[in-house]
């Protein structure tokens, strides 16, 4: 061997010696404390379709990436909560993914420490767009009635992450036409503006909202205006059937800020003030067909304080409640409450304590067995006695099989208590109990408790969605009292089977869900076999 290719030898070994000390370092615990800084920020961007996969150089698909605008640098490096010259954080890294899994246009999101050198950290930034322009076309049927929806949505407008959305909806409740805009980054900032704007059948709905959230666990302030002009008829049911109806005038608006000290010792601590103003109308439908049943009228505008705490835990994990995706579970610790007082000198009709407060925690782990509980409350005050106070608990509970194969169950209580009469308590086939009519029960508390067996395919047919199925059963009832004065049917149940599809390249989060449920209780008049073909954010 010549002294050339000794040399050569020599170089490479030296080489591959200095990746080997330079990946050790990356996963090293001790980066951090060694005081290393950012360095170069690296984005890797990818397409639609990923053409140096054979299976997926297409003709059709490299259409589709020469004609989809992939997301612009800055609209990426806007949501990273750290910059060149930074000190190198493990945690900000993985709050950055995190923050930009949540977009819409993107699929998944990595972000990494790539190579170390004289105390100097390069990061990646990994991510991957799906398609964002496309018609938001679906026909859609739970608890016997069916919904159909038509409309054109662009979630990556110009690759600046902004949405716009036209659509015409019909269902059991009304037709809508509207039109929707979001920006999560209004002019390059954290101000978050969304505008919906409404015709419906039965009257018109304004919605603007303008908000600087806390985007991050260290955020220090937020702020946001909100304002809500709301009319239309609504019904109240017996036996899945309406039975009675009002027309509801609605004009909230409220405006708060709020401000925190950030995170410490893995928590965020969060303080709110703010004002609100809930007007609530009801009067007769025009032309009426059923029977009137008004609710009575409500304003109420009130001063607030809210805390919140937010615990730093989280857990990344796939095929849980999605299919082949990354997702982001909260296993840690999270508080909030509110307290408003609304009283006649603001220009409310009545003297109240208005009230709010949550709370939820993670146990066990995803990959093994996870326990997610949570529970809330709210309601009112008035004159010493309670108004549409109610309680809601909720547990979610994974048991991981297999890569393949995961058994989930969940069950959900609620208590409600002086309810108010536009706030009833309902179970049917459009919230859980997939055997019977939308709406099908209805009272003042409820329990629900649903399991599945769920299974998830490597079958990805054509690249475009993935496929999952699922066996199930659904026991629930409600307790209390009608507003129209029918008895409660007792224990409902049902069992059924379902196939579940994930579109991996569309901007829906939505995936679809075609269930065939079988009632085995229930009056006479229920089919034996109902078929649900809904789109869900979950499995």
């Amino acid at each position: 061997m010549t002294n050339m290719n000794y040399r050569v030898v020599i170089l490479i070994c030296l080489a591959s010696l200095a990746d080997a000390r330079a990946n050790e370092q990356l996963d090293d615990p001790t980066l951090e404390s060694s005081e290393a800084v950012v360095g170069n920020i690296i984005l890797n961007k990818s397409d639609v379709f990923d053409l140096s996969n054979p299976e997926e150089d297409r003709a059709l698909y490299r259409l589709a990436n020469r004609l989809h605008m992939v997301t612009k640098d800055k609209v990426i490096a806007q949501q990273l909560l750290f910059s060149s010259g930074d000190p190198y954080s493990e945690r900000l890294l993985a709050e950055s993914a995190r923050i930009l899994r949540n977009n819409r246009y993107l699929y998944d999101a990595r972000v990494k420490p790539v190579r170390k050198q004289n105390g100097v950290v390069d990061i990646l930034v990994e991510t991957r767009d799906v398609w964002s322009l496309g018609p938001d076309l679906s026909v859609s049927r739970s608890g016997g009635e069916n919904r159909t929806q038509l409309g054109l949505e662009e979630t990556n407008l110009f690759g600046r992450g902004q949405t716009v959305r036209f659509n015409h909806e019909e269902d059991v409740d009304r037709e809508s036409d509207s039109f929707e805009f979001f920006d999560q980054h209004l002019g390059h900032t954290w101000v978050s503006t969304f505008l919906r704007i409404a015709d419906n059948s039965d009257g018109k709905s304004n919605l603007l909202s303008v908000t600087r959230p806390f985007y991050a666990l260290d955020a220090r302030w937020s702020a946001g205006v909100r304002a809500l002009d709301d009319k239309r008829r609504s019904a109240l049911y017996l036996a899945g059937e309406e039975a009675a109806e009002y027309q509801h005038t609605q004009r909230d608006y409220s405006v708060f800020r709020g401000w925190s000290k950030g995170l410490k010792n893995g928590f965020a601590k969060r303080w709110t003030v703010g004002i609100t103003q809930d007007d609530s109308r009801f009067e007769v439908v025009p032309n009426a067909t059923l029977a009137t049943v008004l609710p009575a009228d409500r304003k109420l505008v009130y001063a607030f304080f809210g805390l919140e705490i937010v615990q730093d835990e989280f857990e990344i994990s796939s095929n849980r409640d999605q299919i082949g995706r990354t997702e982001d579970f909260l296993m840690g610790s999270r508080l909030s409450a509110m307290l408003g007082w609304s009283d006649t000198s603001f220009g409310s009709d009545r003297d109240a304590v208005i009230y709010r407060a949550s709370a939820s925690h993670g146990f066990g782990a995803l990959d093994k067995n996870a326990l997610l509980l949570s529970a809330s409350t709210s309601g009112r005050l008035e004159s010493g006695h309670a108004a549409n106070n109610e309680l809601t608990v909720r547990a979610r509970y994974y048991r991981t099989q297999s890569a393949k194969r995961l058994f989930f169950a969940t069950l959900s209580a609620s208590s409600g208590h002086a309810l108010d009469l536009d706030n009833p308590t309902q179970i049917g086939g459009d919230n859980g109990l997939r055997g019977y009519p939308l709406r099908y029960q209805n009272g003042d508390s409820k329990l629900l408790l649903t399991v599945e067996q769920r299974y998830f395919t490597d079958w990805y047919p054509f690249r475009l969605a993935r496929i999952g199925g699922a066996v199930f059963a659904d026991a629930g009832r409600v307790w209390g009292s009608n507003p129209l004065g029918s008895e409660q049917r007792g224990w409902l149940t049902d069992i059924g089977f379902g196939l579940r599809i994930a579109p991996t390249r569309a901007s829906s989060r939505k995936m679809v869900h075609i269930d065939l449920a079988f009632p085995l209780n229930g009056d006479k008049t229920i089919d034996n076999v109902q078929v649900l073909l809904e789109a869900k954010r979950s499995f």
